[in-house]
């Protein structure tokens, strides 16, 4: 499927869709506050939406089914996608996008009744054991005996993903002008002198620059990001001559041999899951189930 994209950049993130809803985050819910130390909510995201810059007074765990979830954490970029969350410490100022028709969850943990907290932002493997209990509490009738023996369950089995699908900006001036420029637009395939050249420096400043800034060389930065990108294509339904070509690839194959590499699967497989994913979202709403969350 192809659909077509609006110009318009959504600042630190990527080029916006026609359509996008931009919101401001909510407090998170109350219940929060009440006896027990985990909230867990969530909705249907019926078009692209993006949240501005926020930070909560509780610990974060979001997670998507059917779709993606990007979030700019000062310089890093996450994406979130099927089987990974991603944990979000209280105070810490992040901004986020969700594909539209994404199941988007979110879990709130007490800071003072949460026996451990990850210091920075992570992923977190999603295991059908955590969603299950997560999902056990996000109702609003379990008794508080319920609610405190499923929490001591979520705080044993809670562990990060083996897959840390973040992208570190560079935060350099010598080079921060490229990152912007490929994250407005991933496809831009000049070649490392042509960027020195539009910059007025070395290819070995550059070269340098995203070594000691991200710990990766340019190649590998900018394959990075593409692949970001391509995760929110996918799931957004594009198909993968589409994303190959938006991305820049000269052929589909490289495309999918460096989707391979760094995901470990290729592009159509991906896609296929998160087909089904989305296909399970949409059979499960019904109403009531597109209630107010913050994000």
């Amino acid at each position: 499927m192809v659909r077509s994209q609006s110009p318009e950049v959504s600042p630190g993130l990527w080029r916006r869709e026609a359509g996008t809803v931009v919101r401001r985050a909510g407090a998170p819910p109350e219940r929060a506050t009440d006896s027990g130390a985990v909230v867990a909510e969530f909705r249907i995201v019926p078009a692209p939406t993006e949240w501005a810059q926020h930070a909560h007074r509780l610990h974060e765990l979001v997670w998507v089914r059917g779709g993606t979830l990007t979030s700019r954490v000062g310089d890093r970029v996450f994406t979130v996608f099927e089987g990974h969350g991603l944990w979000m410490p209280a105070g810490v100022v992040h901004a986020g996008r969700a594909t539209e028709g994404a199941r988007f969850h979110s879990a709130f943990f007490a800071p003072d009744r949460t026996p451990f907290a990850y210091g920075e932002p992570k992923a977190i493997a999603m295991t059908p054991l955590l969603v299950s209990l997560l999902t056990h509490l996000s109702r609003t009738d379990l008794d508080e005996g319920a609610r405190l023996r499923a929490e001591a369950v979520v705080f044993d089995v809670i562990e990060p993903s083996e897959h840390q699908l973040a992208l570190r900006l560079p935060g350099d001036p010598r080079i921060d002008a490229i990152a912007e420029a490929l994250l407005d637009d991933p496809a831009d395939g000049r070649s490392l002198e042509e960027w020195a050249r539009w910059l007025g420096t070395s290819d070995r400043t550059i070269t340098r620059a995203f070594r000691q800034s991200t710990g990766l060389s340019f190649a590998q930065w900018r394959q990075m990001l593409r692949v970001h990108r391509a995760l929110m294509l996918l799931s957004d339904g594009f198909d993968v001559m589409s994303v190959s070509e938006q991305l820049g690839y000269a052929q589909p194959s490289s495309f999918i041999a460096a989707f391979r590499r760094v995901m470990g699967t290729t592009p159509g497989a991906f896609s296929g899951s998160a087909e089904s994913a989305s296909r399970d979202v949409r059979n499960s709403v019904s109403g009531g189930e597109n209630a107010g969350l913050s994000a």
